[in-house]
Formats: structure tokens, C-alpha cells, sequence
């Protein structure tokens, strides 16, 4: 199975190969490194997810539109954050309205492909709701990219509503020893993600064979820490960026 590129993502679908989904690094100001680096040829990117402020901001951020404007010039997939809840992981869910308007903000400034819904539920009964969400959003783009950002194995049923799972979000201390669901193996790898923070240089190649052994193509592995949960450890690329990107845009053995 082929994976996008810089150059190839134009023909995009869920049928790719290993390749990184971007949670959303810093803004450009804080991050221009990181967001040009995205645009090299020929590194194995699904998507990038655009952040400008917690959602699309109040208004078009020119540098998070010149960001855009490169990655779409590039023919990288950009996906729109959506975030489900209000704030706190205990509070409930974010009303249909606000994420739908936010929607349509990134969809009028940004021009993205699709989105990620963040922190996204997975008990059974709020499936309903995402379900009207989703439906919704492909509504106002028809070929929309959605991915249900859950964090962990959420009811099956979700799978049928989304084009990607994130599955797993975490520490490497947690990785390492994860299980995967049975249900998932219903469902081919190019379904499913996985964010993993504080992974050691060392340790890369043993991640790797964790995410193909569970079943997840779509993966985004950094040495950078939450710092006990004070920092956002995506924000910025790992220290071993190139590296990553050479094993996966050659083909990492099994």
C-alpha cells in the first residue's frame, strides 16, 4: 500500500502505508522549523493538524494561513482541530453548534480536508452524538478526512462512523506494555493511529514493530515528554525527526 507524500497527496484515501499523522505542532511563530520541515519531499505524511487556539481562533491568523497555504501547495492533507469537550477531560461534551461553527471557520479560512475531533468520547452513549457530528461534517465537505481522536480503544462502533481511530495516546512507559482490542482486527491498519510521547531514540525500532503488530499505520513517535502533564509534548518534532523519517520513507523491515 502506497503512503502519501509531500507530493503525492493529492490522491488522498485511507489506503497508505506507515506514515505520520501531525497532532499539531506550535504556532508557525513559535514552531517555523517544525511546520517547514512538512513540506519536504518525500517524507510519508498522511496529515497535519492545524491548531490555531484551541479550535480555528476569532479570526484568520495570517501566519497559521501562510502554514495552510504552503502544506496545501505541497499537496499535504490538512485536518482542523476540533476539540469535544470544554475544557477539562471530566467535563462533558462540547454542544453540536460550537463544533460545527468551528468547522466552519477552518473550512472558510483554512480550506481543510477534514478534521480531528480531539479528546473525542468512547463509551457507547455518546455515539449518537458523534455520529450527528460526523454526518454533519461530511455534509459540509463531502470527501472530508475524519479521524475520532479517542486516545484509547473506544466501542466498536465508532469505527463505522470515521475514516481513522486514534487508539492510542500516551507515554511510551505505557506503550510498550499496551494491549490492543480484539475488535480491531475486524478492520485493516490504515484505520487506526498512534500518538506516542518520550520514546527513546533507542527504543524506536521496537515501537515500530508495536505499532505494526497492533495494527496502526498511521503513527506519530517523539522523545519530547508531557512533563508530568504541564507540557504539550507534540508541539514540537523529536530530536530524532530525520532519522524517523528515513526508516519509514525507506520501508522499515518487519
Amino acid at each position: 500500500m502506497p503512503y502519501l507524500t509531500s507530493t503525492a497527496a493529492g490522491t488522498a484515501s485511507t489506503d497508505f502505508g506507515l506514515g505520520f499523522g501531525i497532532p499539531g505542532y506550535a504556532h508557525p511563530l513559535v514552531a517555523p522549523l517544525e511546520w517547514g520541515e512538512l513540506t519536504r519531499p518525500g517524507t510519508p505524511l498522511h496529515w497535519v493538524v492545524l491548531n490555531v487556539s484551541h479550535g480555528p481562533g476569532t479570526r484568520p491568523d495570517p501566519h497559521c494561513l501562510e502554514a495552510a497555504g504552503r502544506l496545501r501547495n505541497a499537496g499535504v492533507r490538512i485536518l482542523g482541530h476540533l476539540d469535544t469537550t470544554f475544557g477539562a477531560r471530566t467535563s462533558g461534551m462540547r454542544t453540536f453548534g460550537e463544533l460545527i461553527s468551528d468547522a466552519h471557520r477552518y473550512l472558510d479560512w483554512y480550506q481543510v480536508d477534514g478534521f480531528l475531533l480531539d479528546r473525542c468520547p468512547t463509551e457507547r452513549g455518546a455515539l449518537p452524538e458523534i455520529r450527528r457530528t460526523v454526518t454533519t461534517l461530511r455534509a459540509l465537505l463531502a470527501d472530508a478526512h475524519i479521524v475520532l481522536g479517542h486516545g484509547s480503544h473506544p466501542y466498536p462502533g465508532y469505527a463505522e462512523n470515521a475514516d481513522q481511530l486514534v487508539t492510542f495516546s500516551g507515554p511510551w512507559s505505557d506503550y510498550r506494555w499496551s494491549q490492543v482490542a480484539e475488535w480491531t482486527a475486524d478492520y485493516p491498519p490504515e484505520r487506526f493511529c498512534h500518538f506516542v510521547h518520550g520514546v527513546p531514540r533507542g527504543h524506536l525500532d521496537e515501537a515500530l514493530r508495536i505499532a505494526r503488530w497492533q495494527g496502526a499505520s498511521t503513527i506519530y513517535f517523539t522523545d519530547r515528554t508531557d512533563r508530568g502533564g504541564w507540557a504539550d509534548p507534540w508541539e514540537t518534532m523529536p530530536g530524532y525527526w530525520d532519522e524517523i523519517v528515513s526508516r519509514i520513507g525507506t520501508g522499515v523491515s518487519e
